[in-house]
């Protein structure tokens, strides 16, 4: 009897498969199937051309495009046309001409001549060019310091004279019989004493205009950035990191031999490195240091210090910062510094006063988990979405500080600070206006799976809707800003560029089509994005994809996003377009596909975003568990036929899955896995467990590797050999314990070309195999 069911359930599964369209060999390709989407949109500098990156021909890489109203569809562009539509452009509010620097060199372009000017050119690149208060002022970084070109006369000022090393020590002459005996003798060696006193003495009478050189010692020089009227200059001195390296064994070479190289840095506290922000003043010619150690609460300990006998009574000392480059207004008069802590769970934006080296605080956020959200970066080494508005008296930023990334901004002369947009919605990206009068801002505002675009005017602080329709929409404004350039895509439709009118509520005309009539052919599921309750009441959302009644075999697999920080349960089309097309096929044979956006994903505010502090693992495994009893209980699934796979942050979940809830999961395929996040890179997992020399116990029971006993179920592991990101050790050492337990229900396949994004086709071909036949070998009866 239970031949004959066991045969009927493979009849059933083989109709199935021969009654379905899709081909694993062909939704493998990627985009060589889909068809190559355009990126990396812009416009012309008069505004009558549109350029993008576009691979319509399924090249070794994509070719630049563009597109002007009238044609039918977009050409290809020569390829200096092309580099100088990619230049980074510095441009004066309605002027005529632009300075950029390509190659190293600095050039001028008039846009209605259409003529360019080489300015500079010399063995040594400049860079980092920024436009002066002054109209005829241009500065520019070489040999990491700063220069100032005058346009009007041509001429070239060094402001800084900045050099690494240490000032050599004159010793006196060392007094002996000899040379006091010649003294003592020959009055041609008096007057020479003399004659060099004489001239040392007047020599310092005269004082040079040039900068004198200042030595930094040892430190690694950063962010060196002038001020607009060119009176002052502020840099970074950050100590040299001594951290210890990973390596990298790469195997197969084109000359044979083995290579080894170096990767990343383990997460540790020995990474901290002390810093000192520096202020040069081209007026007074000297250099001096802000002394930040007033800012509040940079005594205060985290709050799992108390957790650690050896850490609960620490005496206090101010913790390592990090200043990043001051942003400032049009004519320099203002300066504004975003501050981190080292550990990333405090940031401070502070009023910075460059004659006298002091500061004045003007926003601090702290959050116990690690600061972060959209706008506001999760690593310490850059200053996220702030500048100055149009009455050069206020700066604008983003906080966390209601749970959702919203704007705000400060005056400087009232000293006040206005919250801008509220709700329970995030600002994603912000640009100026021109006149910086009017915010453009892409949101979540109508769902958290969504990228909408609206205005708002400061006039009127009223959210104006542009672009709201379901789905993704990055937008780039025209340089008149009459016009949008659109890039959109939705769940089923894969990104392409469309032209719009500014306008409230405007309407989207198509220039690219990037899909292939092969991907055409087929009719991609929208799959529903859906809202359960998690244990702890939280909701989360996810997409599900359920097959015809009569295929349903009550089986289902649940898909794990990678990043942790990442959204893939939204609107549009995702950067998994792979996995997307392969639950299309997971359904077709009749297979439910659960796609969950877990805690710690991106788009749901910050109580979402840190709900894995101190332990990965935790709630966000819960949440698959949670998903898994939806399916159950909603859909009719067998709680003994549910699979889990990801990769990255996906595999490590799957892993945790089936290691610290044995019996869940009747199988799982474990994709480029962490194992240890000891192991892992300092900046992401020092934010969520903080460190292992002062943490350990996040650590322990945030990896898989302590849990290896635990196995039950079926498991594959598959791993890129040349993965710099999750090493390949890392599962070796999993490996290693399972191996030492005598466990026997896993494999490992290995990949020894690919890193942690695949590249080759015949490596996802049998990657995504090995996972189908896992899952139609176990979960089916």
């Amino acid at each position: 009897m239970t031949k004959n069911i066991f045969f009927l359930a493979f009849l059933s599964f083989f109709s199935a498969a021969n009654s379905q369209s899709l081909k694993l060999e062909e939704i493998m390709k990627g985009d060589s199937f889909i068809g190559n989407q355009p990126t990396s949109g812009r416009w012309s500098l008069d505004g009558k051309k549109v350029y993008f990156e576009w691979n319509p021909t399924d090249d070794f890489g994509p070719s630049t495009y563009s597109w002007q109203k009238g044609q039918a569809k977009p050409v290809l562009v020569e390829p200096k046309e092309a580099a100088f539509s990619k230049l980074d452009f510095k441009r004066r509010p309605n002027s005529d001409v632009v300075y950029y620097i390509e190659k190293g060199a600095l050039y001028s372009y008039s846009i209605s001549n259409k003529t360019t000017k080489k300015i500079i050119q010399q063995s040594t690149s400049v860079s980092n060019l920024e436009l002066g208060s002054s109209p005829e002022n241009l500065f520019f970084e070489q040999n990491q310091n700063i220069f100032k070109y005058n346009t009007k006369e041509g001429t070239i000022l060094q402001i800084t004279n900045l050099s690494k090393g240490v000032k050599k020590e004159v010793k006196p002459e060392k007094e002996t019989f000899l040379n006091t005996q010649q003294k003592e003798l020959f009055q041609f060696i008096k007057d020479k004493d003399a004659r060099k006193k004489w001239f040392d003495a007047k020599n310092k009478l005269v004082k040079s205009d040039f900068a004198k050189e200042y030595l930094y010692g040892k430190d690694d020089l950063r962010s060196l950035r002038v001020n607009p009227n060119g009176n002052y200059v502020t840099f970074t001195l950050m100590e040299s990191s001594e951290g210890k390296k990973e390596k990298m064994e790469v195997f197969i070479t084109s000359d044979g031999y083995n290579q080894s190289p170096d990767t990343k840095e383990k997460v540790s506290v020995n990474n901290f490195v002390k810093t000192r922000f520096a202020i040069y003043s081209a007026i007074k010619d000297s250099v001096y240091f802000v002394n930040f150690s007033t800012l509040s609460h940079i005594q205060d300990t985290p709050e799992y210090f108390k957790l650690y006998d050896n850490l609960k009574d620490k005496p206090k000392e101010d913790k390592l910062i990090i200043a990043q480059a001051p942003i400032y207004n049009e004519t320099g008069s203002l300066a504004v510094v975003s501050i981190r802590s080292q550990d990333n769970k405090d940031r401070w934006i502070v009023s910075l006063n460059l004659e006298k080296g002091t500061f004045e605080e003007i926003d601090h956020q702290h959050d116990e988990a690690w600061i972060a959200g959209p706008g506001i970066p999760s690593y310490s080494f850059s200053s996220g979405n702030i500048e100055f508005l149009g009455d050069n008296e206020t700066v604008y930023f983003q906080s966390e500080a209601t749970g959702y990334s919203h704007l705000y901004t400060y005056n400087f002369k009232t000293k006040k600070k206005t919250q801008l947009t509220k709700g329970n919605w995030e600002v994603r990206d912000v640009t100026l206006s021109k006149d910086k009068k009017v915010f453009y801002l892409s949101t979540n505002t109508t769902h958290p799976g969504n990228r909408d675009f609206y205005k708002l005017s400061l006039a009127d602080g009223i959210l104006q809707p542009i672009l709201t329709k379901d789905g993704a929409h990055e937008v780039v404004l025209s340089p008149d800003e009459k016009s949008l350039l659109v890039r959109y895509s939705y769940k089923n439709i894969p990104w392409d560029f469309y032209i719009a009118e500014n306008k409230k509520n405007t309407a989207l005309q198509q220039i690219s089509s990037s899909t292939t009539e092969a991907f055409k052919k087929y009719q991609w599921r929208t799959p529903e994005v859906i809202t359960f309750k998690a244990q702890d009441g939280t909701p989360v959302n996810a997409r599900v994809y359920t097959p015809k009644t009569e295929n349903a075999n009550k089986a289902a697999v649940i898909f794990v996003h990678g990043a942790g920080y990442l959204q893939n349960a939204h609107n549009f089309w995702s950067n998994y377009h792979r996995e997307y097309m392969f639950h299309n096929l997971l359904t077709d044979l009749g297979y439910t596909v659960l796609d969950i956006d877990y805690r710690g994903s991106d788009g749901y505010g910050r109580d979402f975003r840190t709900g894995i502090y101190r332990f990965m693992g935790g709630k966000d495994l819960s949440d698959h568990l949670d998903g898994k009893k939806y399916l159950v209980e909603k859909y009719g699934i067998d709680a003994d036929r549910v699979g889990i796979y990801g990769g990255s942050y996906g595999g490590f979940i799957t892993l945790m899955g089936m290691l610290t809830a044995p019996g869940e999961f009747k199988s799982g395929a474990a994709l480029r896995s962490v194992t240890d996040w000891a192991h892992y890179n300092h900046g992401y997992t020092g934010n969520i467990l903080n460190f292992p020399e002062t943490d350990p116990e996040a650590y322990k029971k945030s990896s898989p590797i302590y849990f290896a006993d635990n196995l039950k179920g079926n498991l594959v592991m598959l791993h890129g050999m040349v993965d710099d990101n999750v090493e390949y050790k890392d599962i070796v050492r999993l490996s290693q314990r399972f191996i030492e337990l005598e466990k026997k229900n896993w494999s490992l396949a290995s990949f020894p070309v690919e890193s942690h994004g695949f590249k080759e086709t015949y490596s996802w071909i049998d990657e995504y195999s090995r996972i189908l036949n896992l899952f139609n070998s176990t979960l089916l009866k």
